[in-house]
């Protein structure tokens, strides 16, 4: 019933943004997915990653199956289009096989499956489409916020920035001194994003098909959460970053062109008008959000998978601030959403647990803090760095904290294995 529902939430939502977008002028997430069963996706990546979260319900030789399946329906197309002449100029030239094949694996289950069996693809298939209509529900969100959100409020941010140093400016030139291997390299690790978590999520749901059911809770769930969640507050503060504001890159609706080599001056910020096609995609940054959780759930695996969690976590920070993205306030906003929203999907699963709902109360409050300080405090912060500045890091650690000290009053203590009673000696 809980599936049931879920699905049943997360079409009408679905149906309501395709709606929206329609009535702006712009492609909704349903048409944007249909279109990719036969024109070139956006992220052949994604495909198959959002294909390998399927495979995790089916054993090893239908996986087989599956991933051949998908190859080769990608080869027909690739063949196709050489052939007439449509070789796409945007987008990947592979990846639709792996769509069909997810799709398939559905008509499989509603068709030759019954029972467990049947409802265990299903999920399987669910939680693959879901990856996918994700992003694509995540890229209708931007479109709108540039559509119905004019004026930006970067001027606000950059001032509230300076309380940490103004980083993005820093690590711009860095990145710009490290040429274009480092460039590409972040940039790379920026894109894949999903692709690490999938990775992560793989390994979480490796005996799914052994134990014929999905963990409690795996990364997927709070990697979908916040990109529900993260949107409305795009709408609520609409921030384009330095690239864009401070930068080559916002043309003539660039407050001034000086990101990454001269830092914005101190002076009252205001609200200022920007293009309406540039995302408002910066507080918080949902990228670091992501990274966070991603670095989180692979505390537990193995040790390549907790150094690959770290580093993509750093690399990622690193990409935000160094292509001028975000701002270094972003960031602290964005962990703090992140350790939120864990939180609150653990106490869900405990059954509101009274020390996950004073977490999820307590994180929702000091992200509510930051959002209203970064609003009506940036001069006083940039001001007085030595104080915000400290006040921030706590703010955000102190959510860490709190949620490493309740993950361990929720681990279950190792209980002892009752000592065995002698034996009276049978009479002789």
């Amino acid at each position: 019933m809980l599936w049931a529902a879920a699905g049943v939430i997360t079409l009408g939502f679905l149906v309501a943004l395709q709606i929206t977008a329609y009535h702006l002028g712009i492609p909704g997430p349903i048409t944007t997915q249909a279109r990719e069963v036969i024109y070139a996706p956006k992220s052949g990546f994604l495909l198959y990653a959002s294909l390998a979260l399927t495979m995790v319900v089916l054993t090893w030789r239908q996986r087989l199956v599956a991933l051949g399946a998908a190859i080769g329906i990608d080869l027909v197309f690739l063949l196709v289009r050489w052939a007439t002449g449509t070789y796409p100029d945007e987008g990947h030239p592979f990846g639709n096989g792996a769509l069909w094949v997810i799709l398939g694996v559905g008509v499989v289950a509603l068709t030759r499956r019954t029972g467990p069996e049947r409802v265990l693809m299903l999920k399987g298939v669910g939680l693959g489409l879901l990856l996918v209509t994700g992003r694509k529900t995540g890229d209708t969100w931007l479109l709108i916020t540039s559509k119905t959100r004019p004026l930006v409020l970067d001027p606000y941010i950059a001032m509230a920035d300076h309380a940490l140093g103004n980083p993005s400016w820093l690590a711009g030139r860095l990145l710009r001194a490290s040429g274009p291997v480092g460039e590409h390299a972040l940039d790379y690790v920026y894109a894949q994003l999903a692709v690490a978590a999938v990775c992560v999520a793989l390994y979480q749901l490796r005996n799914v098909a052994a134990e014929q059911r999905f963990p409690r809770h795996h990364l997927v769930r709070t990697f979908l959460l916040i990109g529900v969640l993260g949107p409305a507050v795009y709408m609520i503060y609409p921030v384009v970053g330095p690239m864009f504001a401070y930068g080559p890159e916002g043309g003539h609706w660039a407050v001034a062109d000086l990101w990454p080599d001269t830092l914005p001056p101190v002076a009252t910020p205001y609200a200022v008008p920007f293009d309406g096609i540039t995302p408002r995609n910066c507080m918080p940054s949902l990228h670091t959000a992501w990274a966070t959780t991603i670095f989180i759930h692979s505390r537990r695996g193995p040790r390549a998978l907790r150094l690959a969690g770290t580093f993509w976590l750093i690399a990622t920070l690193a990409a935000t601030l160094g292509f001028g993205w975000h701002y270094g306030v972003d960031l602290i906003a964005g962990v703090v959403f992140a350790y939120t929203v864990e939180t609150a999907l653990r106490t869900y699963d405990r059954g509101w647990d009274r020390a996950g709902l004073r977490l999820v109360g307590y994180g929702t409050v000091v992200f509510a803090v930051l959002l209203v300080s970064y609003r009506f405090l940036p001069l006083e912060m940039a001001a007085y760095p030595w104080l915000f500045a400290p006040l921030l890091l706590l703010a955000m650690a102190s959510v860490v904290h709190g949620y490493r000290r309740t993950i361990r009053l929720w681990e279950e203590k190792p209980v002892p294995a009752p000592r065995a009673e002698p034996q009276p000696e049978p009479a002789v």
